[in-house]
This record gives structure tokens, C-alpha cells and sequence, in this order.
């Protein structure tokens, strides 16, 4: 065994080795480490979902070798409803791969790794390979995507979709992550283009795609006759249109037809374990054995409980996953490592690596120097200390954090990288640090220092849009639909079509106007067109092409804009001339106070919080309107407002339509401000009458700094020593309802 290795891989079959005294990400690092020593692909299982999506993130920030995830269908054992095709999508290419796979790691939960799948035989007889330049009839690939349970739309959006427009056959196949447009020149593929979902424009050219069925089963004609079959041998036959075999008969597949996919096949359905390469390495982590049990227990319970509908007889549990003894039958036939929290036994088969829990390193923010325990920390720790932040934005700030007691750590990629006593920050999503007390190192996650932390999952730049752009894509439009067109006015969708125009081929968004004339606005206007917001859609007006009844609507439109602005303006006049009080923006306490909100800030969120503090921090007074759907955010940005204003010694006030808003809000404030001394209070019926009292009492005393209630504090006996802030929750719709 090389030196820098502290423990050996079993190599042969059966053969068993566990490590101890694991913590924070320790199990993501020596997977990591393990996927690179060993000579096959490393399967790691984990007691639930959670903890395999945690993993799956931790152990990439350690790595370059390939990581993916087997997805649970995310649905409760015999569920009335499918997988999204997005997860059934991800299934299959995992399952595709995973019979080639020479290295990297594999990351499931053990309840995905107790279910049954299909064999990988179908999917190896059910993909297709198509090329450019490859001769292929368009009918035949038509049916051949039809027997492979692709849905023809007029337009692709989701995976296992199909659209034909005279040449060009779009395609989102399953296991990709962008759809493709074929463009045929009689039988003959001409090209072979990625297209973007939102815009539906055409990008870069590509030399071949691979096509995998659209579900984990076959649903050709031979394969539902074959359900019939199946089904008739275990159950009644229902004459009803809603009962799941009539359905199948007549080539729909219903919500949850998943639950019934072994009578899509001839032969029991194989466990996952049969895709696994002979060089598998399996390694798992947390109580498996508890974990199976629980989900084994679940499985027979919703059989039990769900079984009885004859409209939807279930199948035994045993035919969709393995029992838990199976499972650990099947776990005895590889080389397989546990790794362990707690110390071992002296064992020829156990291995302590010596990883310990950090010291307490949490930033306390009510202290005078509330970095003081991570100084402490690093001035007493010889070895190099890895600080590992979530994000780029993250990096910056804890940088800045850190400038304050004087370290400033080196930027690396992995943890070799880290010699020395040096300090060093590495972005990646580990949760929780630890001491590798054997090799000298530390690892200090963000966590670590303010708490736990949630970070938004951002999404693709490829699929980000403009927020402004009020028709999302041309999914949304439906024919009939009330559409308006900048130039002009008010007409009817009524569908999409290919033309030429000078020479070249383009898509046409197809409009309908009064007395039947269309208009054809190419996809690149898209722009152009948004939706009818003017009420009912059966009452939306048809403008006539040419005429001037749009352009008098625009401008009478243009004219209210002008009083409405001219109003603004004279009242932001009035405001300008009255002096206000400019806050005073303490960044290191505001930074302290920011690092403690468990979520990274939105875009959009950060520019609201930007607005706010610097209009606070003018002469004048401010009136903001932040405006968002509910779980945006907007309680973040009234929060770092108040603290604002607390810190300047101001108090604040905070409106709410109903006493359970109330409440909600009090909550939320004490439990955002809990390690500030912040005085938090709130009026509304779930105070006695003496309460109340106290609370106004203490409010005209300035003893209180946040103030939350109802109208009540809109009452005259409310009176604040020296009010700073006022943040009304207005709810609209419970305002009126009010």
C-alpha cells in the first residue's frame, strides 16, 4: 500500500473493510480520494435522498472524476402520479452509462438501490443512434419515436417530445440536456442543430445524436399486449374507461402506470445491481440496515392501505424492490467499505483515520470581537486550514470577514493544493469542516462559522430570461388566444408556420386581425408580442390591420402616462424639500448581520437591498415600494432595513393586515435578530389587555426597537419615542377583504 494511503480497498468479492472516526465532509473527501485509487467505478450508498444529494455535491468539490446521481422517482411508493420526465430523463442516461463505466463515482440512496429496473437490455435495444448524412425515412422515424413513447406536440418543451414542421423534426430526447432539430433533405439527414427551449432559435451544430426511449419500459404494440396478458392472469378485468387496463388497451399511459412496468416485461425485472461493472467498488454510509427496513415497512404499508381500489389493484412489493434481505445478499457479492462516525474496534477489517469535530468557531455577532474564537483557532493550529465557501459572491465576502483578523487566504482548487501552515479558500458546497488530525489539515465550511446555510440552486445561464419578457415561450400561447402586437394592436394566435422570406426559411408566429387579415411575425420578434391583461379574453378586441383605432388607444395611453408621471414628480418634489435623517452604514456590523440570513441573495433580491440602505442613508426621507410573489424574499430585504435603522438607534415600526401575519412576522424577526440585542415586540389580540400596555408603556420609552402589529398601531394611544422606519406588509387582497 502506498504510504500517503492510511487504509486498503477490498478488492475481492465479499471481502469487507470500515473506517472510523469520520465527521463533517471526511466521507466526501475519502470517496473522492477512492474514486481516483480505485480501478472500477465506486457506488456509494446513502441512508435517503437527502444525504445522497448532500454527497453528491460534496464529493464533486473534491474530485475531477465523473460523479453522477441514480434520482429517486421522488414519489411515495404506489403514487397516482408519474415521475416528472425531467428525473425519468436523468434515470435513463445514468442507466444507459452505467454498464461502460470504468471510473468515477455512482451516488444513490439505498431505497433507489432497492428498486427494481428495467434490463438493461431494453434500453440497449431501444436507443437509436442517428447521424448526419444517415439515410432514414421520416415516417419510419416518426413511428419508431411513437413506439418509443415520444408524445408529438406542436411545439417541444420537455424531454420525450417530438414536433414535425414540413423538413424539420424537433426532439428532446431523453438523457440530453437540450433538445435538437433535424432538418431532412428528402430522406437524407442534412443537419443537426441544438435548439433553445425558451426561443426556439437553433445554436451549434452538432455531428450525432443518441436516442433512449421515453420510459423505463417498452410501449410499442407488443409490449401492451403483453400487459393485457399479464394483467388478466393477476387480475379482474374492468369494463370501466378510467380503469387501468382499458387505458393501456388504448395506447394511454396513465399517472402512475410506472407501479405497474413488470407486465411491460416477460422476465422479473432485474435489481440495479445487474448494470454494475464486475469492478465495482460499493461503499456506503449511515445505518443501511435501518434505512432499508424503514422503506421495505413504508412500501408494504401504502401496498396494504392503496391495494384495495379495484380500479387500481397493485402488484406485491416484491415484484418493484428487493426485500432488505435480498439487498444484503446482494451487498455480500462486492467488495464493499462502511464508513463510520464512530471509533472502531481493534479489527484486522477496521480502520480509525483519526478525523475529529471542529472547535466551536461561530462568529458571535453581539460580541465586541466576534471573530475571536476562529483567531484563536488558527493562532494555535500548525497546519494548513482550507476555508470552503459556496460561491463566488460567498468567497468575497468571507474574505472580507477574514481581513479583519488578518488572514488572508490563497485561492486553490483541491485540497493537495494546501501545504504548510498556510491558509487557503476553495469554493465548493461541503457542509460542516473537520480536523484531519493525521495529516495536519482543517477544513472550515461556511457553516461552520455562521450557521447553517441554504444555497439557492441557481439556474443554467443557457436557460435564464429576461424577467420583462411577458410571453415565456410559445408554449404559453394557445390558438384563439388574445395576443397584442406592439405596432399593431390587439389579434388572434393562430399557430406557427415555416415560410420563405427573400430566400431563406424561417418559423412565423401566425396573428389573425379583423376582417381575416394575418400578420406574420417571425420568431426573432417574438419580442414584439406579449399577452392581453385588459380582462376576459372573450372580451379582448380585434383591431383592424392598418387602421388607426391602436394607435389612438397607444396614444391616450402615452397621455395618462404623462399625469400619472407629472403627479409622481410633484410629489417627489414635495418629498425632496423635506429634510429626513441619513442613516449611518456601520459594513462590518451589517456584514455580520448578512452573513447570518441561511440563504444566498438573488440578483434581484440584492439590487431591492442595495435600493433601500442607500436611500436610507440620503438626507430625505424614503418611500420604497419592494414589490415580489410570496417566498421571494421581500421579508429579507424589511429585515436588513431594520437593522439599519436599529443600529442608528431608530425604531422601527412594522405594519400588518392580520394578527396571524402578525405573529408570522414576530416570529421571523426574533428569530433573525436572535444573536443582536434587539428588542422585538409585537400589539394584536394574542396580548392581554395588561400586555399591551406594558408594550405601548416601553414603546414611548424608546425601550423597544422593533414594533410589529395590526391596525392597532395605527391607534392614536401608539406613540414611539423616535420612530425611523415604518415597513407596511401590504397584502393587497387581504387588505380589501379587511
Amino acid at each position: 500500500m502506498p504510504e500517503q494511503y492510511r487504509y486498503s480497498l477490498p478488492v475481492k468479492a465479499g471481502d469487507q473493510r470500515q473506517l472510523g472516526e469520520l465527521t463533517g465532509a471526511a466521507c466526501a473527501t475519502l470517496v473522492a480520494e477512492m474514486a481516483e485509487r480505485h480501478s472500477g467505478p465506486v457506488v456509494l450508498v446513502a441512508p435517503d435522498m437527502q444525504n445522497a444529494l448532500r454527497l453528491n455535491d460534496e464529493i464533486r468539490q473534491f474530485t475531477d472524476s465523473m460523479v453522477m446521481g441514480l434520482a429517486d422517482w421522488e414519489t411515495l411508493p404506489y403514487d397516482s402520479f408519474s415521475p416528472h420526465q425531467d428525473i425519468i430523463s436523468s434515470r435513463l442516461a445514468t442507466l444507459y452509462q452505467l454498464p461502460t463505466m470504468q471510473r468515477g463515482v455512482l451516488i444513490v440512496p439505498v431505497s433507489t438501490l432497492m428498486q427494481r429496473v428495467c434490463p438493461h437490455s431494453f434500453l440497449h435495444g431501444h436507443a437509436l443512434v442517428m447521424k448526419k448524412g444517415q439515410r432514414l425515412s421520416r415516417d419510419a422515424l416518426r413511428d419508431q419515436l411513437e413506439g418509443a413513447g415520444y408524445r408529438h406536440v406542436d411545439q417541444v418543451m420537455e424531454h420525450g417530445e417530438y414536433a414535425t414542421r414540413g423538413a424539420l423534426l424537433d426532439l428532446f430526447p431523453m438523457g440530453s440536456d437540450q433538445p435538437y432539430r433535424l432538418d431532412f433533405f428528402d430522406d437524407e439527414i442534412d443537419s443537426l442543430r441544438l435548439f433553445d427551449v425558451d426561443s426556439q432559435r437553433t445554436l451549434e451544430e452538432v455531428a450525432a445524436i443518441n436516442l433512449l426511449p421515453a420510459h423505463e419500459f417498452p410501449t410499442d404494440q407488443t409490449a401492451i399486449e403483453l400487459f393485457r396478458s399479464q394483467w388478466r392472469d393477476r387480475f379482474e378485468v374492468k369494463r370501466d374507461a378510467e380503469h387501468i387496463y382499458q387505458q393501456v388497451s388504448k395506447g394511454t399511459l396513465p399517472a402512475g402506470i410506472e407501479y405497474w412496468q413488470p407486465l411491460f416485461f416477460s422476465e422479473p425485472l432485474p435489481p440495479l445491481f445487474s448494470y454494475f461493472p464486475a469492478s465495482t467498488l460499493i461503499v456506503n454510509t449511515g445505518d443501511l440496515e435501518a434505512s432499508a427496513e424503514r422503506f421495505q415497512n413504508e412500501a408494504r404499508a401504502r401496498f396494504e392501505n392503496r391495494g384495495v381500489d379495484p380500479m387500481r389493484p397493485l402488484l406485491p412489493p416484491e415484484l418493484l424492490w428487493l426485500r432488505s434481505d435480498e439487498l444484503f445478499s446482494e451487498l455480500k457479492k462486492w467488495p464493499r467499505v462502511q464508513l463510520k462516525t464512530e471509533r472502531l474496534a481493534d479489527k484486522a477489517a477496521n480502520t480509525n483515520l483519526g478525523y475529529q469535530t471542529l472547535p466551536d468557531l461561530a462568529v458571535q455577532a453581539q460580541s465586541k470581537a466576534p471573530l475571536d474564537n476562529l483567531r484563536r483557532f488558527l493562532e494555535s493550529f500548525t497546519g494548513p486550514v482550507i476555508f470552503s465557501v459556496e460561491s463566488e459572491g460567498r468567497r468575497e465576502a468571507l474574505s472580507e470577514m477574514l481581513a479583519r483578523i488578518k488572514v488572508a487566504p490563497k485561492h486553490v482548487l483541491r485540497l493537495e493544493e494546501a501545504t504548510g501552515n498556510g491558509r487557503y479558500l476553495m469554493i465548493g458546497a461541503a457542509e460542516h469542516g473537520f480536523i484531519d488530525s493525521q495529516r495536519g489539515l482543517a477544513l472550515i465550511c461556511e457553516s461552520d462559522l455562521l450557521g447553517e446555510r441554504v444555497a439557492r440552486r441557481r439556474q443554467d445561464s443557457r436557460r435564464t430570461i429576461n424577467p420583462d419578457t411577458l410571453i415565456r415561450n410559445l408554449a404559453e400561447l394557445h390558438i384563439g388566444q388574445p395576443v397584442v402586437h406592439l405596432e399593431h394592436g390587439v389579434g388572434r394566435y393562430a399557430g406557427m408556420t415555416t415560410l420563405e422570406a427573400g430566400g431563406i426559411t424561417g418559423e412565423y408566429l401566425m396573428l389573425t386581425y379583423a376582417n381575416d387579415a394575418k400578420l406574420y411575425v417571425p420568431v426573432s420578434s417574438l419580442h414584439l408580442i406579449s399577452r392581453y391583461a385588459g380582462g376576459a379574453e372573450e372580451n379582448a378586441p380585434l383591431h383592424k390591420l392598418g387602421g388607426d383605432a391602436w394607435t389612438r388607444a397607444r396614444q391616450k395611453a402615452a397621455e395618462k402616462v404623462r399625469d400619472v408621471a407629472a403627479e409622481l414628480l410633484d410629489i417627489y418634489a414635495q418629498r425632496a424639500a423635506k429634510a429626513g435623517f441619513a442613516f449611518k452604514h456601520d459594513r462590518e456590523q451589517y456584514q455580520l448581520f448578512c452573513d447570518g440570513f441561511p440563504f444566498e441573495t438573488t440578483p434581484d433580491q440584492a439590487q431591492a437591498i442595495n435600493a433601500v440602505l442607500s436611500d436610507m442613508c440620503q438626507p430625505l426621507a424614503m418611500d420604497r415600494l419592494v414589490c415580489g410573489d410570496v417566498g421571494f424574499g421581500k421579508t429579507e430585504v424589511a429585515m436588513r432595513a431594520a437593522f439599519l435603522a436599529v443600529e442608528n438607534h431608530k425604531q422601527v415600526a412594522v405594519l400588518v393586515p392580520t394578527t396571524l401575519l402578525a405573529q408570522q412576522h414576530y416570529d421571523n424577526f426574533r428569530d433573525r435578530f436572535a444573536n443582536w440585542p434587539v428588542r422585538i415586540e409585537m400589539l394584536s389580540r394574542f396580548r392581554s389587555a395588561k400586555e399591551q400596555a406594558q408594550i405601548l408603556e416601553q414603546a414611548a420609552e424608546g425601550k423597544i426597537d422593533i414594533l410589529i402589529g395590526t391596525h392597532k398601531l395605527l391607534q392614536s394611544e401608539v406613540k414611539l419615542r423616535d420612530l425611523g422606519l415604518l415597513i407596511v406588509d401590504e397584502r393587497a387582497p387581504v387588505w380589501r377583504a379587511a
